[in-house]
């Protein structure tokens, strides 16, 4: 076994290490930019030595706010040279989501965007949180002159004041136990919660998930999921540094945007949601693309149809298809199939759990059931976070005793320790004394071949205590009518699963990593409840 986490003992020295074996390999392109990999080790020094120049000490949290771009990939690094730890910033929050990060991590400095879509977000942070000790020390990456601040340019400058020794010697006293991270939850279900994440867990799994995913010096990737995800920032650049490949940052998602990247640098590789890949199968423009540099993808999901894995294979041209599952609170990865699995049981499963992982089946008492049998799936090993930043209560409802986390996900394993993933416990509503997981509806719901996308919540219900309301997306030209929906579904499900209301839609809201946010739905049935009681 290659005990890579123990050679290289901090995402820095991991770094270091494919400096010198890449060399002049190109790691990046990033419009006119491009790095080898001897160039990132460098920008790392540099901008930890600005780093050190702006006060920053061992433990410092640094907030970091911008789309995938080469700057944020040298910003964290050199936040982690420094011996500072990283808190990724949604760029999809509002001022007082912002706020409550900044706040809660107690960040020393922010480095952010001047602009993003149109959002002044150093305004939005001092409007929502003027006394966060962060907006003390704002450094704007993209250039932009905002008073107060510092330039991505004159920040770097300054760091030519401290020897590069300072920074080695940080970087050598970096253990596997040291804060790497601290990444906060999407707070699709609540607000958002600091995870802890460690050097040496950064470093094994993002080792352990390139061997899995198969990914390797030769291949290019294409980066679409956000950096201030994990998936975008552990399963994607940090992912690439290690395996010595290439990597192309996607800084919003656009179809034929993307089939353009896809086609000029050959990607190989390719990581997201089903929704983007739906999108890709369905355009109308894919085939005037040259799609054959396509090898490796990974469909994260819960559960996608086989007609959507196949299409992923066949149409799109993929020879691996991989899904995945895993959480913040386990640094994003729990169980992935493997390079060789089945296309039929990629579809329905989410894998195994990934080596020196356990994943264990309980019922509401948490007594471990049989294979097969439906429960709450808990996870313990080298992936789980130890705890919630400055939340002792959150962490103690999450994480037991003995170490296993409580992920709230309610899944089934079989006897060859596959796992399929049914709901999120949260998103259960009970239909009449039932219970109905949306995810296997909206799996359903999927197949009809006039259906693109589906989204299912309970809303209240006076006879039968909840409902489902089902929102969909629909093919061009779809005539499907909610009477077919709802025929449809009582046609290959139990009639309590089956959404009483069907509403047609233009776009699912979602965040920036292509999530549903069921909230916002909610928020929206009920104002429709409302506008329909009013009317009568």
């Amino acid at each position: 076994m290659d005990h890579y986490h123990e050679r290289f003992p901090s995402i820095p020295a991991a770094v270091r290490h494919s400096a010198a074996i890449f060399g002049d390999k190109t790691y990046l392109v990033d419009g006119e930019l491009e790095w080898s990999f001897t160039q990132l080790g460098e920008y790392m020094l540099q901008a930890a030595r600005a780093f050190i120049a702006l006060g920053i000490q061992p433990g410092d949290r640094v907030a970091l706010l911008g789309p995938n771009t080469a700057l944020w990939i040298q910003a964290a690094l050199g936040i982690h040279a420094a011996g500072g730890v990283l808190v990724p910033l949604n760029t999809r929050y509002k001022g007082s989501e912002l706020a409550h990060i900044l706040n809660k991590s107690g960040a020393a400095a922010v480095v952010t965007v001047g602009d993003f879509l149109g959002i002044d977000h150093v305004g939005m942070m001092r409007a929502a949180a003027s006394d966060a000790p962060a907006l003390g020390r704002i450094v704007v990456l993209d250039g932009a002159v905002i008073p107060g601040t510092t330039t991505f340019t004159d920040f770097l400058a300054a760091g030519a004041a401290v020897p590069e020794a300072a920074v080695t010697a940080r970087i050598d006293a970096l253990g596997q136990q040291d804060l790497s991270d601290i990444l906060f939850t999407s707070g699709t279900t609540g607000a958002p919660k600091g995870v802890r994440i460690r050097h040496g867990q950064s470093v094994r799994i993002v080792h352990w998930l390139c061997g899995a995913f198969t990914v390797s010096d030769v291949d290019v990737h294409a980066i679409v999921p956000p950096f201030f995800h994990a998936s975008g920032y552990k399963a994607g650049w940090l992912g690439a540094i290690f395996a010595g490949a290439m990597i192309v940052p996607v800084q919003t998602f656009d179809t034929a945007g993307l089939f353009e990247i896809i086609q000029k640098h050959r990607v190989s590789v390719l990581f997201g949601p089903p929704t983007m890949f739906v999108d890709m199968v369905a355009h109308p423009a894919r085939t005037s693309f040259d799609l054959s540099s396509l090898r490796a993808a990974n469909v994260a999901s819960a559960g996608s149809p086989l007609s959507l894995i196949r299409d992923v294979h066949d149409v799109l041209g993929f020879d691996v298809v991989i899904n995945a599952y895993g959480q913040t609170e386990a640094n994003a990865l729990i169980t992935t199939c493997r390079a060789d699995d089945p296309l039929e049981l990629v579809a329905v499963s989410v894998g195994r759990p990934i080596d020196d992982v356990e994943v264990i089946v309980v019922d509401d008492d948490e007594h471990e059931v049989p294979p097969g049998e439906p429960g709450e799936l808990l996870v313990r090993g080298y992936n789980v976070m130890d705890a919630y930043w400055d939340e002792p209560g959150e962490t103690a409802k999450t994480l037991r005793a003995d170490g296993f986390l409580r992920t709230g996900d309610i899944g089934t394993k079989d006897e060859n320790g596959y796992l399929r993933i049914t709901d999120r416990k949260k998103d259960m509503y009970i239909v009449g004394g039932f219970n109905a997981y949306p995810a296997e509806i909206e799996a359903v719901l999927t197949k009809h071949p006039q259906i693109l996308h589906a989204a299912v919540i309970g809303m209240p219900d006076e006879r039968m205590g909840e409902i489902g309301w089902a929102y969909v997306t629909t093919m061009v030209d779809a005539s499907i009518t909610e009477r077919e929906v709802i025929d449809y579904c009582r046609e290959n499900m139990a009639n309590f699963k089956v959404p009483r209301r069907v509403l047609f839609v233009d776009e699912l809201p979602r965040n920036a990593t292509l999530k549903v946010l069921k909230f916002d739905l909610r928020q929206q049935a009920k104002a429709l409840l409302e506008s329909e009681a009013a009317a009568t």
